[in-house]
């Protein structure tokens, strides 16, 4: 029974170590989507400043669409927090 225990607390501290570092990734990752999207569009002012219309509107759609990548990524690392599979698939492979 001990051994369980230490079993279930090593996978939660596995978990919580990959939920921090999926979190970090996609934190980085969003910061660098929103600096190129940001100074592509400012390259292209600065090219065909006619277009600042148009660029703009292109930059915030898809800075919308790469914003929400984080709260996805945010929506897997809380389902493998609170509902860790792995603990139920540990627990069923020793049950077995």
């Amino acid at each position: 029974m001990e051994v369980t225990a230490m079993m279930i607390a090593d996978i939660y501290a596995a978990t919580a170590i990959g939920v921090g570092v999926i979190l970090a990734a996609a934190g980085l990752g969003s910061a660098i989507g929103w600096g190129l999207i940001c100074s592509k569009t400012l390259e292209g002012i600065a090219r065909q400043p006619e277009m600042r219309p148009a660029l703009m509107t292109n930059m915030f759609i898809f800075a919308g669409l790469m914003e929400s990548f984080p709260f996805i990524i945010l929506a897997f690392a809380m389902w493998f927090l609170f509902a860790n599979p792995f603990v139920g698939a540990m627990q069923a492979a020793i049950g077995a």
